[in-house]
């Protein structure tokens, strides 16, 4: 990585990288290429995304796997899930570049966007949002996908995050508690916890 640079960041500037390994999560078995760069950049799924992939339930028929990475999460979802409309996106063209190869690789049928939050998605809705958020990008850009995640979801649908809950967690299951009047812990393990809100119907 760049001296100042993180994963929130449109074209990262570090040497690329690759990892090339195999990953089971309940009944499903990927063949995934991690890269540096992107969040995370391991030979195995990072703990947080392999919670979050466990505790999805689908709400509806569509999915966004929202700030994607290489794509472990939104690609076990789809793997798990076939009947789902699944769509990965991310600000870093590295990561969405990643996504499609690995997507390609495990022959999932799948749509990756390169998105800023939600800007390539006006007007577009979905059953559930998930997100393995960047706490590097700072609390206005979590509070932004929070708060934009309400609007682009539809009645019933459900937010999923994932989160250290010592380490920022807490403050986000605050944020998602304001905008969607409800937030609960749907799993956590060893200090991460997968939070949920439901958009609720209106009147």
């Amino acid at each position: 990585m760049g001296e100042n640079e993180h994963y929130y960041t449109e074209k990262p500037t570090s040497e690329l990288k690759e990892r090339h390994f195999r990953y089971k999560i309940k009944n499903a078995e990927l063949s995934l290429v991690s890269v540096s760069g992107v969040f995370a950049f391991e030979n195995r799924v990072d703990r947080a995304s392999e919670l979050l992939i466990q505790a999805f339930r689908p709400s509806g028929r569509s999915v966004l796997d929202l700030g994607c990475g290489y794509g472990a999460v939104g690609l076990f979802i789809k793997a798990l899930y076939k009947e789902q409309l699944v769509c990965l996106s991310d600000i870093n063209e590295r990561a969405v570049e990643y996504s499609m190869l690995n997507a390609s690789n495990n022959r999932l049928d799948v749509k990756v966007v390169k998105s800023d939050l939600f800007s390539s998605f006006q007007g577009i809705r979905f059953d559930d949002i998930v997100s393995n958020p960047p706490f590097a990008a700072g609390k206005k850009v979590l509070a932004d996908l929070v708060e934009q995640a309400y609007e682009h979801l539809n009645p019933n649908g459900a937010l999923w995050m994932v989160a250290h809950h010592n380490k920022g967690g807490s403050s986000l299951k605050k944020i998602m508690l304001e905008r969607f009047s409800n937030a609960e812990d749907v799993e956590k393990s060893g200090g991460i916890r997968v939070y949920k809100s439901i958009r609720l119907p209106e009147g």
